[in-house]
């Protein structure tokens, strides 16, 4: 069975408290388009990454969580001179910090900031067709690299696709969606 694969580039996911110290009180995030994980999008606002006296944009993605949470890169990780540790998003203890600009006011996240562990989500339905389950580890063949100890997020409302980051991504040859296949030894 094909595995979608799609590549994010940096993001930030805002709890309410925190959305509205950037954007003002009240504030409602505006959509731009739908993510394949369903409840999940991307927002039309961006905010600014501010470390070591640089700064990065990034794009909000929606809905609100409970806690704040920014995912870069490693070549991102590199431009600021931070070394943030690879996570399961909302795994947030011991992460790096870093400090958020929107255009109402700044946050210094005291943690939060990580690269985010590559994953396949999978609804329960089909995880039990492969004979996996969640918090598996797999490996998905994406043609021309495999990548190995990959997460599994198995789950009711789950959308089929493994999900990457843009330095994973430019290592497979794949720009913002591609093909890959579960490997079983």
């Amino acid at each position: 069975m094909e595995i979608p694969i799609e590549v994010s580039n940096r993001h930030v996911h805002l709890s309410n408290e925190d959305l509205e110290k950037l954007f003002g009180r009240n504030y409602e995030l505006r959509k731009l388009r739908e993510l394949s994980q369903p409840g999940q999008f991307a927002a039309e606002e961006k905010i600014k990454l501010i470390s070591n006296g640089k700064e990065l944009d990034a794009r909000v993605l929606g809905s609100v969580r409970k806690k704040t949470q920014a995912e870069i890169s490693r070549t991102d990780a590199r431009f600021f001179g931070l070394n943030p540790p690879v996570k399961d998003s909302g795994d947030l203890e011991n992460s790096e910090k870093i400090i958020l600009a929107g255009p109402k006011g700044k946050i210094e996240l005291k943690e939060g900031l990580i690269i985010a562990r590559r994953h396949l989500h999978i609804s329960d339905k089909e995880a039990k067709k492969f004979n996996i389950k969640d918090k598996d580890i797999v490996s998905i063949d994406a043609g021309n690299i495999i990548f190995n100890n990959v997460l599994v997020r198995a789950g009711k409302e789950h959308k089929l696709a493994l999900h990457l980051d843009c330095d994973e991504g430019n290592a497979a040859r794949i720009d913002k969606t591609g093909i890959g296949y579960i490997r079983f030894k």
